[in-house]
């Protein structure tokens, strides 16, 4: 069972699609229908799960979803992009007490990322128009288990299928290298959400920073 899709309660379904199409996140469908039912589905990218909107799609109040997690690698990087997108976030904070991510008012959270930089403990959040409220997560090191989860065999297979391209399109001028090393970089780009060429420049990167 593989959870997919999750559903956000708007007031104005064209504002709320102007702004997370305003995030960078891919819209992957606007279905109207005659009896009044709209469904908006958008995906951040690199993520397996997907966001929905729409009309006669919930009967929760706009803005009832709160700290939605969004996972990311560099905290301060995803905050400036969110800045520039005009996107209102809060500053980099972590925290000394558990929970106090979700509660903007607790003394348990603190300025500036976690001195130590541990996975789990920095944060930022922003809002969207409704007041639903995400929370920036930020993760390097995942516990055991965690990773490629959102692949099946299907997918997984085209992804190493289009690596194995950009890597043959690199190796003939490459340093010599371990593939392995050169795949690795390269799935990871494309699961942080990366364009392909993106993702190729920063194994290419990886290999010869490493030479």
């Amino acid at each position: 069972m593989k959870f997919e899709a999750i559903v956000i309660p708007v007031a104005d379904v064209d504002r709320s699609k102007v702004f997370y199409a305003k995030l960078g996140w891919r819209l992957d469908a606007d279905f109207p229908f005659d009896n009044g039912f709209r469904v908006v589905q958008f995906t951040p990218p690199g993520s397996g799960c997907s966001v929905q909107f729409g009309t006669k799609i919930t009967t929760a109040a706009p803005g009832s979803a709160q700290g939605l997690y969004l996972i990311v690698s560099n905290l301060e990087a995803a905050r400036k992009e969110l800045v520039a997108r005009g996107v209102e976030a809060s500053e980099v904070f972590h925290t000394l007490k558990p929970g106090a991510q979700f509660r903007p008012e607790s003394e348990g959270r603190v300025s500036g990322p976690d001195p130590a930089h541990r996975s789990y403990f920095s944060f930022a959040t922003f809002s969207d128009p409704d007041g639903n409220t995400w929370l920036l997560q930020e993760i390097t090191t995942r516990l055991p288990g965690r990773g490629l989860g959102n692949l099946d065999v299907s997918a997984l297979t085209e992804l190493l299928i289009e690596t194995e391209q950009h890597h043959g399109e690199y190796e003939p001028t490459a340093p010599k290298h371990p593939w392995s090393g050169w795949y690795a970089a390269y799935i990871v780009a494309r699961q942080d959400g990366k364009t392909p060429e993106e993702a190729a420049k920063l194994a290419k990167q990886h290999i010869e920073g490493a030479q």
